[in-house]
C-alpha cells in the first residue's frame, strides 16, 4: 500500500503564497502520476494540477494555471504544489492522489493523501 503524507495549508490572506508537500513511503512513487484535487463542502471534488512520472509534463485546471506550479523529486519521493496569488476561490480541503496515468477524473486515482485545509480570506 502507497502511502502519502501532506504537509502545508493553512490561513492566508487573498493574494498570499502556500507550498503544499506530498511525500510518499515508497520508491515505486516514481512510477506513479500524481495530481492535486482540492474540495469545498457542497461541491464535488475539483482537479487542480497533474504531473506525469518524470515530470516532463504538467497539467492544470484554467482557474489556478499560471499561479500554481506542480513539481517533483523523485530521488525525493515528494510532489510539490506551489500556489502562487492565492484568492477566496482557492479555499478547500486539498488533496494529492497518485494514479497510472494524468487523469483529472479523482475516481482514476488509487492512492490519496489525508489532505490538509487551505483557506483564503479576503
Amino acid at each position: 500500500q502507497l502511502q502519502l503524507v501532506q504537509s502545508g495549508g493553512g490561513l492566508v490572506q487573498a493574494g498570499d503564497s502556500l507550498r503544499l508537500s506530498c511525500a510518499a513511503s515508497e520508491r515505486t512513487f516514481s512510477s506513479y502520476a500524481v495530481a492535486w484535487f482540492r474540495q469545498t463542502p457542497g461541491k464535488e471534488r475539483e482537479h487542480v494540477a497533474t504531473i506525469s512520472k518524470n515530470g516532463d509534463s504538467t497539467d492544470y485546471a484554467d482557474s489556478v494555471k499560471d499561479r500554481f506550479a506542480i513539481s517533483r523529486d523523485n530521488a525525493k519521493n515528494t510532489v510539490t504544489l506551489q500556489m502562487n496569488g492565492l484568492n477566496t476561490a482557492d479555499t478547500g480541503v486539498y488533496y494529492c492522489a497518485a494514479g497510472l496515468l494524468m487523469y483529472r477524473n479523482s475516481y482514476r486515482y488509487d492512492y490519496w493523501g489525508q489532505g490538509t485545509q487551505v483557506t483564503v480570506s479576503s
